[in-house]
């Protein structure tokens, strides 16, 4: 029997509005980086831009919950681009990155970073469901979530990118994806069945090759963070992933500061060279 289902039934209102998509140094800076950052830099997108589960969030920045750990902090204060907006915001889907987020993008924007997909395919209900619901009906969550993102959201994620060019057509486009969240095998000995696990590293991966697809029709690059989160994955010995963090529950699901750092802020720089 799962100890998550007996302790979290009281908590699904919370887990469902939180979950939403809503260690780390500045690395040094990459003398291919420099052309990069000889322009502005803009970082876009939803929570695993705007850095929850890192921790040392800026005040400022209210629900939306940014962070100098996050990825795109991190790279701006190792390259000092020459400018550098930061509007990432959780719980950010494709429509609010083109109402709420484009305003710093121009002419003089040479780079721009993105994650954006998950809050559209219902990333926050699925969780829920299979946190707090039978494995069938857990099962069933991702199919329908499956099913939105191969009908319905590649027209959205064009939606984005279209918006994008129109306003910085100069700009190196870097579209970030979404990590595996679990190793399969691990030493996890409550929570989800290993079927339910599997089915959800699955969906993660369609979402990937998805949005990498669309990113490749506009000329934007897809950064790839599976091979860096190999082995840090919810269940393996050193996850740079929380599980349901009862503590903070909004940070359940995101990248600690070491995801941060260590699985996101690699392929981005290898990316915007």
């Amino acid at each position: 029997m799962r100890l998550s289902r007996i302790t979290a039934y009281a908590s699904s209102l919370l887990l469902t509005t939180a979950f939403a998509l809503t260690g780390a140094t500045a690395a040094q800076a990459d003398p291919s980086d420099r052309q990069a950052a000889a322009t502005g830099y803009v970082a876009l997108g939803d929570s695993y831009s705007s850095g929850v589960g890192a921790g040392g969030y800026d005040s400022g920045s209210g629900a939306c919950k940014r962070t100098p750990r996050a990825y795109p902090a991190l790279w701006a204060a190792a390259n000092s681009p020459s400018s550098f907006h930061f509007t990432a915001c959780s719980g950010a889907r494709t429509g609010d990155v083109v109402a709420n987020q484009l305003g710093p993008l121009g002419s003089g924007t040479g780079l721009v970073s993105l994650s954006v997909g998950g809050n559209d395919a219902g990333f926050a209900d699925v969780m829920t469901t299979c946190v707090l619901q039978s494995e069938s009906n857990c099962l069933a969550r991702i199919a329908t979530a499956r099913s939105y993102v191969q009908t319905t959201l590649p027209g959205n994620l064009d939606k984005v990118y279209t918006a994008i060019s129109a306003k910085a057509p100069a700009a190196r486009v870097v579209v970030l994806g979404y990590p595996r969240f679990y190793k399969l095998g691990g030493g996890c000995l409550a929570g989800l069945s290993e079927k339910e696990r599997s089915a959800i590293n699955d969906a993660a991966d369609f979402l990937n090759s998805t949005t990498a697809k669309r990113a490749a029709d506009h000329g934007f690059a897809f950064g790839d963070v599976t091979t860096t989160f190999t082995g840090h994955e919810i269940c393996s010995g050193s996850p740079w992933l929380h599980s349901v963090n009862w503590t903070n529950i909004g940070e359940s699901y995101h990248p600690k500061a070491a995801g941060q750092s260590g699985g996101y802020l690699p392929v981005f720089r290898a990316a915007a060279s």
